[in-house]
């Protein structure tokens, strides 16, 4: 992964992400019948994470597993409640250590020899 200072990184903004996520589950699990859903333009940790699960068609416990790969275990409750509506009472919000070591997981399990 590019670190921010990195030149060659390029900043993409949050509807430009949603295209992408969209077209990821798109790719990953077929165009659903009727209108498509317009992107989002603001996007937070949890609606990316919920995404890639989409796309990738994860369970939980292959939630769990890849952060056990990042060696950054979490509780099968902590899990559900990133996926819960923010004004429900058990919602939390999706720090980026959580994002960031979710993504380090699916590189050590998707793309072990990098």
């Amino acid at each position: 992964m590019n670190s921010d200072d990195d030149p060659a990184s390029q900043k993409c903004n949050d509807t430009r992400l949603a295209v992408f996520l969209n077209g990821f589950i798109i790719e990953k699990r077929g165009r659903k019948d009727g209108p498509q859903l317009e992107p989002e333009t603001v996007l937070n940790n949890n609606v990316i994470l919920m995404k890639l699960r989409i796309a990738l068609n994860l369970k939980a416990e292959d939630v769990l597993e890849i952060m056990g790969l990042a060696d950054m275990p979490i509780s099968k409750h902590e899990l559900s409640a990133f996926s819960r509506k923010s004004n429900h009472k058990h919602y939390r919000v999706c720090k980026d250590q959580i994002l960031r070591n979710f993504l380090k997981g699916m590189q050590i399990k998707y793309c072990p020899t990098r």
